[in-house]
């Protein structure tokens, strides 16, 4: 892939004029990282602009204990770090969970062209906002308001719908997601998280295989996560 068909892969960029994707093409270029690594760290100074091309990347914050908070899973198309436009250093850690491309943006070029772009700026706004009510979501559904079991099922609804894929057995997530890792994104200890996904798999709700997560029947798991 060129960096000009990964600047049309990246849902922000994609909306950006073509003389304004040539500009932003100068300053980028394509970086494979393997499952694990990490994009960048919490407190560095990015001087890049990260867009997903293919794969699956996770954003922590760690806790004053050092424990991962998971905030958000990202996949093809998303734009990581728009935050850091504002020149401070990044705020979050961003992990691969499976092999990823990514196209990588040299932070001066994507603010220039954020200037001279007014739909390009338009769509960094919108993709901050979107953040934003995502992460009013994620404080509602860490609150004690709501049963365990109910947002680990909300948690993997929102994970099929985003990242899922049909398969025979129901939706299946497309990446490898251990019970630790869902633990970091629900705030919760691993023991009680995996309690509850077995207390899932045995209604028939969820399967767990290799770590893999399928649902067989997302309308009855959005039942069971909305009834009271």
């Amino acid at each position: 892939m060129t960096t000009k068909e990964a600047l049309l892969a990246i849902n922000i960029t994609a909306r950006a004029a073509e003389s304004t994707r040539a500009m932003l093409g100068q300053g980028a270029k394509i970086i494979r990282y393997k499952k694990g690594k990490y994009i960048f760290c919490d407190k560095d100074d990015n001087e890049a602009i990260y867009g997903v091309i293919d794969g699956t990347i996770a954003m922590y914050k760690l806790s004053t204990l050092g424990e991962k908070r998971g905030l958000f899973i990202f996949g093809a198309g998303a734009v990581l770090n728009e935050d850091s436009l504002d020149g401070k250093p990044a705020s979050t850690d961003a992990e691969a969970l499976c092999d990823s491309i990514m196209l990588v943006i040299q932070k001066n070029v994507f603010q220039s062209a954020c200037a001279r772009d007014a739909e390009l700026s338009k769509a960094v706004i919108e993709s901050l906002a979107m953040k934003v009510r995502r992460l009013y979501h994620l404080m509602k559904n860490t609150s004690n308001n709501l049963r365990g079991d109910k947002r680990i099922a909300a948690k993997l609804w929102k994970l099929s719908r985003d990242h899922g894929i049909k398969t025979e057995r129901g939706t299946e997530i497309n990446f490898d997601l251990t019970i630790t890792t869902l633990a970091e994104f629900l705030g919760s200890q691993r023991e009680t998280v995996s309690r509850q996904v077995k207390t899932l798999t045995d209604t028939g709700l969820l399967v767990v295989q290799n770590s893999r997560f399928i649902i067989p029947n997302r309308e009855k798991l959005l039942d069971f996560f909305e009834e009271f």
